[in-house]
């Protein structure tokens, strides 16, 4: 095959609504397919990407080019999820057939993200973008308002925001303590957009998949990651009332923000280092089972206590010299104390780690390169 057309669906459309699966292979297929999406909704662009493909595929053959189309869907969580379907699916077609070149046809830039991808595997000749023409009744102002907000990325953004606004100013105002309110939607819509700007949206659905496939493939690591979300919940909702205790007891301006930091952290560190050891127990039992090495995630293990140690030495010295460390005297000396001892305790289990890794690192090194002389042998 010396060129093969690509068309991009990066959110699944054709499997969300037209109920088929990828890679779609062939002029034919790609016809039916078009028609089928184009069947379970009219709107959709991406049925204009796949009838661009196959006109690209006409022009080419009638020059006289083997070349074929397939078209490639990811998912609806558009991201990290979705370019590892399609990678995945451009590998298994690459393994079937010997493609030379490639001309990558989508809707927009949101697909051509895609790229790259596609170009770290074959030579791309050219970039296609198919661009709707719609008439000047369609591009009033009403119908593109209505179709942005229709489109889940996009109302996702913009609604969950203002919808959190709304429910907690509705419960403040339940609980007769609007003040509050001011401060809970500032801190809501905060963590919304940390959440969204960090990326986390991708991240946790990644992670969502993969605890949905342990769950069907009855791994210890769904039990494991579920016991460690709950031990996180648990770790924030004592930590914060702990918190709490103080802050109406005298006010922010009284302990100052760093002393109740350093509650928060003391009372939590040990509940979160807890949850992050469940997690990596399951990965541990689970690579146990398939017979796989397990020193790094034992050496991820000995990282987690050194550093929760770190956090607890730390805080623990600042609540001494303040006064509110329980079993602690304000003496400054015998605080340091506690934080020196901390770190060094730390610093011994990290070496530790690094130790242990190392050494299975070495091992398994050699026994990979004893299989490579063996099969040369043989």
């Amino acid at each position: 095959m010396q060129t093969l057309v690509i068309c991009i669906d990066r959110d699944n459309d054709l499997g969300e609504k037209a109920k088929l699966e990828t890679p779609i292979v062939g002029r034919e297929a790609n016809v039916q397919a078009a028609v089928a999406l184009g069947i379970a909704d009219p709107e959709d662009s991406d049925t204009n990407t796949i009838f661009g493909g196959i006109r690209i595929l006409d022009e080419l053959r009638a020059k006289g080019t083997d070349a074929e189309i397939v078209s490639f869907a990811g998912d609806k969580n558009v991201g990290v999820i979705s370019d590892q379907k399609i990678s995945e699916q451009l590998e298994t077609f690459l393994n079937m057939y010997d493609v030379q070149r490639a001309v990558f046809v989508s809707d927009g830039a949101e697909d051509e993200t895609l790229v790259p991808i596609v170009q770290s595997r074959m030579r791309i000749d050219s970039v296609k973008r198919i661009v709707i023409m719609q008439s000047q009744n369609l591009e009033s102002t009403y119908y593109i308002l209505k179709h942005v907000f229709s489109d889940p990325k996009i109302s996702q953004t913009f609604f969950v925001p203002l919808g959190l606004a709304f429910l907690i100013y509705a419960i403040f105002l339940l609980a007769d303590y609007p003040d509050g309110a001011v401060i809970g939607i500032l801190a809501a819509v905060g963590l919304y957009m940390l959440y969204r700007g960090f990326g986390l949206d991708d991240l946790v659905a990644l992670e969502k998949e993969k605890l949905w496939d342990a769950f069907l493939e009855q791994r210890m690591v769904f039990i494991s990651y579920t016991a460690s979300l709950l031990t996180l919940l648990v770790a924030t909702v004592y930590g914060t009332m702990e918190v709490w205790k103080l802050y109406s007891a005298d006010g922010v301006w009284y302990q100052g923000i760093l002393t109740l930091v350093s509650v928060f952290i003391n009372a939590s560190v040990w509940w979160y280092a807890g949850a992050m050891l469940l997690a990596d127990l399951g990965k541990i039992f689970d690579l146990k089972m398939e017979n796989k090495p397990i020193y790094k995630n034992i050496a991820i293990s000995l990282f987690v206590i050194a550093t929760g140690l770190l956090f607890w030495g730390a805080s623990t010295y600042i609540l001494a010299t303040a006064s509110l460390s329980e079993g602690i005297t304000n003496d400054a000396s015998i605080a340091l104390q506690y934080f020196v001892y901390s770190v060094a305790v730390a610093i011994l289990i990290s070496l530790a780690g690094i130790k242990y890794s190392v050494s299975n690192q070495a091992s398994e090194n050699e026994e990979k390169g004893r299989d490579k002389r063996r099969k040369k042998l043989a």
